[in-house]
């Protein structure tokens, strides 16, 4: 694939008004979350869990692309037809998480870093020819005590970097993801200083590495004060705190910026973004790559699959049509 075909890709992720679904939960955490729902983690109930979010009407109004796991693009429809040419007919682009999760980092306790490198080539040219048109994989850094240490966010940076290289060797636009866990104590300046010194090391990584910017989309995590923290900022001083350092870090030829929810609920992630557009024109359009969206739609499929399979679709279409309000800074609540 060529180089400007990566750059319409990229941007077509962050189409005005559009953003990522992420249904990338590995089998293990789609258990916990089919738990809460008394749905038994069975392959076929997973399968038609993501053939509901798939084929919601209107879906690709405001979904510009989702995010798949390893056994979702493998997956077809009860019909037959293939999740990735279901989407791709709908104007949906087929994405795919292939880290292998975050592992502890070897003589930093308490610090972790994400595996996945080994072999990652040939998954990516398996993953393309079978419709993959971007990839995601997460870092995760977290706040406390000492930590982040410069060598967790040099190690993760690092890896990020390799991942986008190779993605984009395979023909795949990378979604980079250093994620600054909301867990914590810590207030919303502690957590600037460590997402700025985060994303000017991925920078300088990917950069390094010889990654195409113009072909590469970042997902961020917001600039918030730790869940555990007795002082939340209010929603505007989340917006102006999170624009600052994303101006302070990334640069201007990025294609967009895709933000995770991160622990937000629906609601407030949705405001957040909202606040942030209503603020720009920003260097880079800013939308949305939630897994929060699909809570409550999860909530009513799980009670009667068969009877609740329409009104969980149209919550599904609800948040997305929400959240792609708030990538144009026109979201109201209660709206």
């Amino acid at each position: 694939m060529s180089i400007e075909q990566l750059e319409s890709i990229a941007q077509a992720m962050v189409a005005p008004g559009k953003g990522i679904i992420a249904i990338d939960e590995s089998n293990n955490t789609i258990k916990k979350r089919f738990d809460t729902v008394g749905v038994p983690n069975t392959e076929e109930n997973r399968r038609a869990y993501r053939e509901m979010l798939l084929t919601t009407p209107g879906l690709n109004q405001h979904i510009s692309g989702a995010i798949l796991y390893d056994e979702t693009i493998r997956q077809s429809t009860k019909a037959g037809v293939p999740f990735t040419k279901l989407m791709l007919d709908a104007g949906i682009l087929p994405g795919i998480k292939v880290d292998k999760g975050p592992f502890p980092l070897a003589g930093f306790p308490g610090e972790l870093v994400t595996e996945g490198l080994d072999g990652l080539r040939e998954r990516l040219n398996e993953y393309a020819k079978l419709g993959a048109k971007f990839a995601k994989w997460r870092a995760v850094i977290t706040i406390s005590g000492d930590a982040p240490s410069g060598t967790c966010i040099e190690a993760n940076c690092h890896a990020l970097a390799r991942y986008a290289a190779l993605c984009q060797e395979a023909g795949i636009v990378p979604m980079v993801e250093p994620e600054v866990l909301m867990d914590g104590s810590h207030d919303i300046d502690e957590c600037y200083e460590v997402t700025e010194a985060t994303l000017r090391s991925l920078f300088a990584s990917l950069y390094e590495q010889n990654v195409f910017l113009e072909g590469t989309i970042l997902k961020a995590s917001m600039v918030l004060a730790g869940k555990d923290c007795d002082e939340q900022s209010d929603i505007d001083d989340v917006a102006d705190a999170t624009i600052r350092c994303l101006k302070a870090s990334v640069p201007a030829s990025l294609p967009g910026i895709v933000f995770l929810s991160g622990g937000q609920s629906d609601e407030l992630a949705t405001a957040h973004l909202n606040a942030m557009n209503q603020q720009g024109p920003h260097p880079w359009p800013l939308s949305f790559s939630y897994r929060a969206m699909q809570q409550a739609a999860l909530k009513l499929w799980g009670k009667d699959m068969a009877a609740n399979f329409a009104a969980a679709q149209s919550t599904v279409a609800q948040r997305a049509r929400e959240n792609g309000l708030a990538a144009l800074g026109q979201w109201k609540k209660g709206g």
